[in-house]
């Protein structure tokens, strides 16, 4: 008789879990990243009243099944379920979600232990460290591989990321200036305009000439055009310097044509002006010979009171041509920039954080790691949508980069939503409701059953 009655107890009381389990789901439909869960019943040990028997062939009994009464049910298992949540765009630079495996690695402290989020609902504070809700540091790599500027070493030891300061790169903040190495030209030189040598005033290309010569070879020569192509050049310090450099055919032949150019506002050592020359062949073509020269390196003197010395550049000419048409030499890629103060920032695919400055320039100044586990499900949850590895979850090894070695990729300026389906948890409290209900009144039941036996003696 009273069997039924504890029977009834064991069912109450997992009904109970199953529905907190259900409301816990609900109650977090709306939070960043959140895994539902799932809560499986099973019987608990069962009384046996007989046990089975064979059949028997010399009387001809058959055998018999075991005779058996439960005695209630227990909670098997709560399972986190790892299905990916929707995406929901916020535009937000700092927002992150995940596209497939993986998690975010954070730490509060070097002494803390790794904690582990699929919530990338990640921020900024006023040190530049990039942080989660509960303030903890987000880890991944700041020591790039050897001679490259985008690229982090995933071998290395991950870090708390850091957008304004770390140890291997020093201040991020501000990005220091950088001279003009190397000024690309690209376009065309008319072939139809007036040579020097028309008149007997060509420059000799064995010669370095200073700008009397220049500008009375010029005058001395009737109907001659030039071609004029200023552009902008960065020294040490950020300080610009604009730079016009003309172009002068010099002479032509049958088989080829041969221009001068210099630049008036440019002196050397010698305070001549930066001068060289260019050969093009029969078809229009730059020539590369002695002393044509179609990237040679020149040496820019700023002037005495910029606070900086001289430094190198290469004129790239390798891209100019020289036929009939119009003029169209242009500096395309003039590298070199002033210093520059960081104003927001991006997250690629990969991790790889990318600030952007204030002259327009952008660095790599981090790279997020990811973690990955064999058995996402054996992760234990800690609360503010952080986990910790169990011994059944798999060990946390190292960081990886997103997209490689199992683990997605990144979808910056989106939030990954909670998986509950509304629809599965109404579903789930109806019938949770109704098995606490007939549990209850497998108790009511047996209480009447034994009021019954008591009233047996009146």
């Amino acid at each position: 008789m009273m069997r039924s009655m504890f029977s009834g107890v064991s069912g109450l009381r997992a009904h109970q879990n199953r529905m907190d389990v259900v409301g816990n789901n609900i109650a977090n439909v709306n939070t960043v990243a959140f895994k539902s869960s799932r809560v499986t019943f099973q019987e608990v040990f069962t009384q046996t009243i007989r046990g089975a028997s064979s059949p028997d062939s010399a009387t001809g009994r058959g055998g018999t099944n075991p005779m058996q009464v439960g005695l209630g049910i227990s909670v098997a298992s709560i399972d986190t379920i790892f299905t990916r949540g929707s995406l929901q765009r916020t535009d937000n630079p700092t927002d992150l979600a995940i596209e497939g495996e993986g998690f975010f690695i954070a730490r509060g402290s070097s002494a803390d232990t790794y904690q582990f989020t699929r919530a990338g609902n990640f921020g900024i504070d006023k040190h530049g460290n990039l942080v989660n809700p509960n303030g903890l540091r987000v880890y991944g790599w700041h020591h790039r591989v050897e001679g490259s500027k985008t690229e982090f070493d995933a071998e290395q030891e991950i870090q708390p990321i850091n957008i304004f300061r770390d140890d291997e790169n020093g201040n991020k903040r501000i990005i220091p200036a950088s001279h003009t190495s190397r000024v690309a030209f690209s376009g065309n030189l008319n072939s139809s305009y007036v040579a020097l040598s028309s008149n007997g005033n060509d420059l000799n290309s064995a010669e370095t000439h200073d700008i009397d010569d220049i500008q009375t070879a010029l005058d001395s020569t009737p109907g001659l055009q030039t071609f004029a192509v200023p552009y902008t050049i960065y020294d040490k310090l950020g300080n610009d310097h604009t730079i016009t450099l003309t172009f002068v055919k010099n002479d032509a032949n049958a088989n080829e044509s041969e221009w001068f150019w210099y630049a008036a506002d440019v002196l050397d050592e010698n305070n001549d002006p930066l001068q060289g020359f260019l050969m093009f062949n029969e078809d229009g073509q730059v020539v590369q010979g002695d002393p044509h020269d179609t990237s040679p390196l020149q040496t820019i003197i700023p002037p005495l009171d910029s606070g900086t010395d001289k430094f190198d550049v290469v004129f790239d000419f390798t891209s100019i041509t020289q036929f009939r048409g119009d003029g169209s030499v242009k500096a395309m890629d003039v590298n070199g920039y002033r210093s520059g103060e960081f104003v927001t920032m991006n997250v690629g695919s990969d991790g790889l954080i990318t600030a952007i400055y204030s002259n327009g320039e952008q660095q790599a100044v981090g790279q997020i790691a990811l973690a990955y586990f064999e058995n996402p499900s054996g992760l234990q949850k800690t609360g503010g949508n952080l986990y910790i590895p169990t011994t059944n979850s798999g060990d946390f090894d190292k960081g990886l980069k997103p997209g490689s070695a199992g683990v997605g990729t990144l979808n910056p300026g989106t939030l990954e939503m909670s998986n509950v389906d509304l629809s599965r948890e109404f579903t789930e409290m109806i019938t949770t409701q109704r098995g606490f209900q007939a549990n209850s009144r497998i108790i009511t039941t047996s209480d009447e059953m034994l009021q019954e036996l008591v009233n047996l003696k009146r």
